[in-house]
């Protein structure tokens, strides 16, 4: 029959959609996975198993995903290990609902019965604000080591990404299933964007995380200015009004001729990389000696950009708020950036956070 609900609490919840939400197109080549995903003003965790059964009915395998929905994402990783027993539980006792029945007593304090029908709807939670992440509880956002693989897998090219990101640019990476790992790619490149300053950010749009989208979120998409989402369909390629970046494994690109320039990584981006790098290797060596508190590599990513973030707007602020409003080479380079590398992307960035500030970056063409 396809997918299909088959069970659900509370039952009055809008739940349409979610069926495809919740079990990646391509996942029946796989025996398992989980899948991070947006339904309306919710966000979802859900893992999914499958199960080969000596059936013709069910063509020879059986397949399931058990799934939470949450009004933040922050805490849904906590539920992981209950979802994925539950779904192994689910395909080999199919019909018994009293864990989960259990579990939905235990925690509906967090969900609103009922909202998916419109009326007040309650907010939807984005990136935690900063001063979080130096808390030891949020360090189940996500598992350790998701940074690193992050870093490990794109390399430089997190510096391309970094500045998409900065100008809430339509991000949309594919890969073929298995998902989960590519939703926290998402994350930690919603990671990237992250301003303390007050009164910066305001004039964007968020960084909005929206995880794994399929074929029945065009029509949403269409409405976006701003997200970062993954996919398994490869049709999204040819759907260029949908994004602005399509990243295709670790191929980062763009079909805007105005923003190909920030595709090529510059020196100042290699000298970031080589500082992130440095400050990695000596996170691994503090942890390794055991010092009494060691951030996590999550903390250490999450700062660095945020640090490099907050430098280059507190410079653009100083600089629309003297006399003359010049941007010079020297104030690019203060700022870790690339006179001539990065010049149409700090374009594009007095453009998109609305500064008042005039570039005087000599073009190197010219004598």
């Amino acid at each position: 029959t396809g997918n299909m609900v088959e069970w659900c609490l509370p039952q009055d919840i809008d739940l349409e959609g979610v069926e495809f939400k919740s079990m990646a197109s391509g996942s029946h080549k796989i025996q398992s996975d989980f899948i991070y995903f947006r339904k309306g003003p919710f966000f979802g965790l859900a893992c999914f198993a499958n199960m080969p059964v000596e059936s013709e009915l069910e063509r020879g395998a059986r397949m399931k995903s058990v799934g939470v929905l949450s009004p933040s994402y922050t805490l849904l990783y906590r539920y992981m290990h209950f979802l994925e027993n539950q779904v192994r539980h689910q395909l080999e006792m199919p019909g018994h609902y009293s864990h989960l029945a259990a579990f939905y007593e235990d925690k509906k304090g967090v969900l609103h019965a009922g909202s998916g029908s419109g009326g007040s709807l309650p907010p939807v939670y984005w990136l935690p604000s900063i001063h979080r992440y130096m808390y030891p509880e949020m360090k189940i956002t996500h598992p350790a080591g998701c940074m690193s693989q992050f870093i490990k897998f794109f390399g430089e090219q997190i510096l391309i990404l970094w500045k998409f990101a900065l100008l809430r640019k339509r991000i949309l990476i594919f890969s073929p299933p298995p998902v989960g790992v590519v939703c926290y790619r998402v994350y930690c490149c919603c990671c990237l964007a992250n301003v303390s300053l007050p009164g910066i950010g305001s004039t964007v749009p968020e960084s909005k995380p929206f995880f794994y989208v399929n074929v029945a979120d065009i029509e949403s998409l269409e409405v976006e200015v701003s997200y970062v989402a993954c996919t398994t369909e490869k049709i999204f390629e040819e759907k260029r009004e949908l994004y602005d970046v399509y990243v295709d494994n670790q191929n980062v690109k763009t079909h805007h001729g105005h923003l190909q320039p920030l595709l090529k990584i510059n020196g100042a981006d290699r000298e970031k990389y080589r500082r992130l790098n440095e400050q990695r290797q000596m996170l691994l060596y503090s942890q390794e000696v055991g010092e009494d508190y060691t951030p996590c590599e999550e903390d250490l990513f999450v700062l660095f950009f945020l640090e490099e973030n907050n430098r280059i707007f507190q410079t653009l602020l100083e600089v629309s708020a003297s006399q003359d409003k010049t941007l010079t080479a020297e104030h690019a380079r203060g700022m870790g950036l690339d006179p001539q590398g990065d010049r149409s992307f700090l374009m594009d960035l007095l453009e998109a956070y609305g500064i008042d500030v005039m570039l005087v970056i000599d073009n190197p063409c010219c004598p």
